[in-house]
């Protein structure tokens, strides 16, 4: 099997995956599987914010999700730890997924260490492709996540809404928050909320 085909076959593996999602997303007037979405809009962010991205990259960005409703965020208590607990079984649960998706597809097993460490966004601030998925995440969330984010949590005054999009901004690189003001296409209703909380970021940090 040539490089591309395999390639191919891992992309159209992780997007069966992600077709079995339940929820769905109305876009253009279409219901289309949530997940599979979303790792759509993070594959077309990697290609406008890191054209040059490597293959593991690449395959990282598409099956950073891989089947994320499995994991209900419910199974977990409401609070801080819980959280934390949610997060660190997703990571490991999308990570042993694609990791047997591409041991299957022919991969070898130090291009499945790396996607897996980078599922994990492992080494953030050190780590370059670590970090530009961080980025790219952070990108889509903004752009295409944050309006209705904002909307759901009604409750929320905006300096709340500002310091939750100021720690996400903080994870980002200095490129990427520049990204972010200057490349995206924001909803107006939340351009100036986002905007507030990168320029709350201190300018030295990476």
């Amino acid at each position: 099997m040539t490089p591309s085909a395999r390639f191919d076959r891992a992309i159209a593996r992780f997007d069966a995956a992600n077709a079995e999602d339940p929820n769905r997303e109305l876009v253009g007037g279409r219901e289309r599987p949530k997940e599979l979405l979303y790792a759509e809009r993070l594959t077309a962010m990697l290609e406008r914010f890191v054209p040059e991205a490597s293959e593991a990259l690449r395959l990282a960005a598409r099956c950073q999700h891989l089947q994320r409703w499995k994991i209900p965020r419910a199974e977990y208590p409401l609070t801080r730890a819980g959280y934390h607990q949610w997060r660190n079984r997703l990571r490991d649960f999308h990570a042993e997924l694609a990791g047997a998706i591409l041991a299957d597809v022919g991969y070898d097993d130090a291009t499945i260490g790396r996607v897996r460490s980078l599922i994990g966004k492992q080494a953030l601030k050190t780590d370059v492709e670590s970090q530009a998925l961080e980025d790219v995440v952070a990108l889509v969330f903004l752009e295409s996540y944050l309006a209705s984010f904002v909307t759901a949590h009604g409750d929320y005054d905006e300096a709340k809404l500002v310091d939750i999009l100021t720690r996400t901004a903080k994870k980002m690189s200095a490129r990427g928050r520049t990204a972010a003001l200057d490349q995206l296409e924001l909803p107006k209703a939340v351009a100036s909320l986002a905007r507030s909380a990168i320029e709350a970021v201190p300018a030295h940090l990476g």
